[in-house]
């Protein structure tokens, strides 16, 4: 077994000042995330395992890496995945979704009439590892059962890989879906056949209903026009400035149709950002028509 003073030997030496500052301007560059001094500790124990893993023995050696030709398109990804936090749940917030059921969705149907059959496109924006869609999925599911001839599509999105993949499989701990009522898990769920696992997974009906793609909320261009309904983005801008606040939720007013709903966190607030959108519940917005 290896004592503490051999693993202390395997650990890169303290990141210093200069190059935390150098890590967060990159990271705020690349994905908007803000990184003050007081995440430096975060960073450098979050980062000590990729450098374990990459064989690499300082933070400057590892800044060298990332900025090279050969780091900058293969690191990315994986720095994105290290600094990123990822915390949901299945229904979390549940007054979004009785909001959604009782005054969204009719309040679309009554702006689109008879357009409103040809399906409700939905955008999950940082979605982590898939909770919130697959959430989504099931109350959409049980409204269609109620009104003939509804029909939706959701996009998932996010910009970690690692969640995005786990997301994909939509197996999850029994733990984890213990908010979804007893008559949703009967529907939705399927137990795995080693009971002893206690691994639950999304009924095929719903994952077909969502695709899942990675994006960074910096890209000039989402690559992709289709207009949205509704946008999930909860508890996402709380990383970000004023700034890049207010620059995403124009970007995502771009891909919402007139009359289309934006649902935030419960710690998120709109208020003093310059973009079109009008409150119209606790940290519900809607676009006027």
């Amino acid at each position: 077994m290896l004592n503490s003073a051999t693993d202390n030997r395997n650990l890169p030496a303290a990141m210093s000042d200069r190059e935390f500052s150098r890590f967060a301007e990159f990271i705020y560059d690349q994905c908007g995330i803000k990184m003050p001094p007081v995440k430096k500790t975060m960073l450098e124990a979050r980062l000590q395992k990729r450098l374990r893993m990459l064989g690499i023995g300082s933070f400057q050696d590892y800044a060298d890496y990332l900025f090279s030709n050969d780091g900058a398109g293969q690191e990315l990804v994986h720095l994105i995945d290290v600094v990123t936090t990822n915390k949901t749940d299945f229904f979390r917030e549940p007054a979004h979704f009785d909001y959604l059921v009782s005054t969204a969705l009719p309040g679309l149907a009554a702006s689109r009439g008879t357009g409103f059959r040809k399906g409700l496109s939905l955008w999950s924006a940082g979605c982590s590892s898939g909770e919130e869609p697959y959430t989504l999925a099931m109350v959409l599911s049980e409204f269609a059962e109620h009104n003939q001839g509804f029909s939706y599509n959701i996009l998932a999105s996010d910009i970690c890989t690692t969640v995005l993949d786990k997301a994909k499989t939509a197996i999850y701990l029994e733990e984890r879906v213990e908010p979804v009522s007893l008559p949703l898990k009967r529907k939705y769920l399927l137990r795995g056949k080693d009971k002893q696992a206690g691994l639950v997974r999304i009924v095929p009906e719903l994952r077909n209903r969502i695709r899942f793609r990675r994006l960074n909320f910096m890209d000039d261009d989402f690559g992709f026009r289709e207009p949205f309904d509704i946008i999930f983005c909860r508890n996402v801008i709380i990383y970000f400035d004023k700034r890049t606040q207010e620059r995403l939720i124009n970007k995502f007013c771009r891909h919402l149709i007139p009359g289309g709903y934006l649902f935030m966190g419960h710690s998120e607030t709109l208020s003093g950002l310059d973009v079109p959108l009008v409150q119209v519940a606790s940290t519900i917005y809607r676009k006027p028509q």
